[in-house]
């Protein structure tokens, strides 16, 4: 097995896992990979046979991943509908803590 990439989170290491597994590539992940403590680095290994599809595959994710729209990006909520949120979140505490006391 050889060192295909290292990630610093298990989530990120799993969903290249899970990426390479369902195009056939068997993978092996090593390091912090189900400890107590969610840190430190993790290596995703592949077989040395599987080593330049891998490769050429995440490269193909990153780069069709820099051409998706930006209107993902609208979806989030703006500035101002989240102050508007908040100040409508605040009244209502207001007005049920006054009517408790």
């Amino acid at each position: 097995m050889v060192r295909l990439a290292t990630v610093r989170t298990t989530f990120h290491a799993r969903v290249i896992a899970a990426r390479l597994g369902a195009e056939g590539i068997i993978t092996d992940l090593r390091g912090n990979v189900d400890g107590m403590y969610p840190m430190g680095d993790v290596h995703v290994y592949v077989s040395e046979e599987d080593l330049p599809p891998a490769q050429e595959l995440l490269l193909a994710d990153e780069v069709e991943s820099a051409f998706d729209d930006e209107a993902d990006v609208d979806d989030v909520a703006a500035p101002r509908e989240l102050w508007v949120f908040l100040v409508a979140v605040v009244v209502v505490a207001a007005v049920l803590f006054a009517r408790s006391i």
